[in-house]
């Protein structure tokens, strides 16, 4: 297994500043934050990408999945108003293209929520109708879609692994899940079971921690999570992608710490297995 880190941690230094101190902690891959000051869709002209694409080659560090920006920004791809959802899934199709182009081996994509009076089914139906859109749009792209469950206090449709799963099968379209091992936590999942669970699905894995009450984004290792029985039976499974450490606004200041005890954390625990 390979590890990543997301540059959101990094959310005050540039992106190349973020991709190289990434690097210099030895990461395999950085999980590159659709947001400002990173990589927004709007600021990704050729030149910047080919930019970031050359300076990734020369760090030797890949990425390993695009995130943009969507929980606390102007998107909800499950929105009631016609106008507000063709504009979130515009902007999702910009930042996609944006990740094509950086050449991303695959897109998150977050559930949305209802609105007050809308109604969980009528969200839910507007969820899928603008996850189709979006399937449609990478069709013969190279890399894939990831739709990923959130907590209970983000998203009131895609919550749980079996949210996730069923959406999928209701969508009928190839998409892979995104798991954050934080949001299964929080949720009251056991994270001992997500491997067995999402068997025979494509999975991406978020790795962070908390103390079961609130999604903290903590340094793998500081919160109440256990993770060998879900590592090993990873392992066992011959996952051999990203566990890509996603941590949270409160090591912004300082994310160097952070991130270089996350990278400590998950390789102790990967050679214990």
């Amino acid at each position: 297994m390979k590890l990543s880190a997301s540059t959101f941690v990094y959310y005050r230094y540039s992106l190349d500043d973020a991709i190289r101190r990434t690097a210099s902690f030895g990461y395999d891959g950085v999980e590159l934050w659709g947001g400002r000051p990173h990589a927004y869709c709007e600021d990704m002209s050729a030149v910047r990408i080919a930019g970031l694409r050359r300076l990734m080659g020369d760090l030797g560090i890949s990425i390993s999945n695009f995130i943009p920006a969507q929980f606390r920004y102007p998107v909800n791809i499950a929105a009631p108003d016609d106008d507000m959802r063709r504009a979130s899934v515009d902007y999702m199709k910009r930042s996609i293209d944006a990740a094509a182009g950086l050449g991303a081996p695959s897109v998150s994509v977050c559930p949305g929520y209802s609105l007050y009076g809308q109604g969980r089914d009528a969200a839910w139906g507007a969820m899928l109708e603008s996850m189709r859109a979006l399937s449609e749009h990478t069709a013969g792209m190279p890399l894939s879609l990831f739709l990923e469950p959130g907590n209970r206090h983000e998203t009131d449709l895609v919550i749980t692994l079996d949210d996730g799963m069923r959406a999928i099968r209701e969508l009928g379209r190839p998409m892979g899940l995104c798991v954050d091992t934080g949001h299964c936590f929080v949720n009251g999942e056991a994270l001992s079971d997500v491997v067995s669970k999402t068997a025979g699905m494509v999975c991406h894995y978020h790795i962070d921690d908390n103390n079961g009450v609130t999604d903290d984004h903590m340094v793998p290792g500081d919160g109440r999570m256990h993770y060998d029985i879900f590592l090993r039976a990873l392992k066992d499974s011959g996952y051999t992608g990203f566990l890509a450490v996603e941590i949270g606004f409160q090591y912004t200041a300082d994310p160097d710490v952070a991130v270089q005890r996350s990278a400590a954390f998950l390789r102790k625990a990967l050679e214990e297995l």
